[in-house]
């Protein structure tokens, strides 16, 4: 029987990452490369350990200070 730390590490997301920063941010692929573990983590909603959640109050008030205007 192995100890727990004789597992091998899991594999790396590539899909995962590839499909959201490409397909769903719409990155290019040279932003992509260039983007930080962390602006990654960002991107897949993941908040900085122990950082503060956006509450629904500050988004409302994002979004009436940036308005995205008449989309059509």
């Amino acid at each position: 029987m192995s100890a727990a730390g004789d597992a091998p590490p899991a594999a790396f997301p590539w899909a995962d990452v590839f499909r959201v920063c490409l397909v769903t941010l719409g990155w290019s692929p040279k932003t992509m490369w260039a983007a930080t573990p962390r602006e990654i983590a960002a991107a897949f909603g993941r908040p900085a350990a122990g950082g503060p959640l956006l509450s629904r109050d500050r988004l409302e008030a994002l979004m009436r200070r940036f308005p995205d205007g008449d989309l059509r």
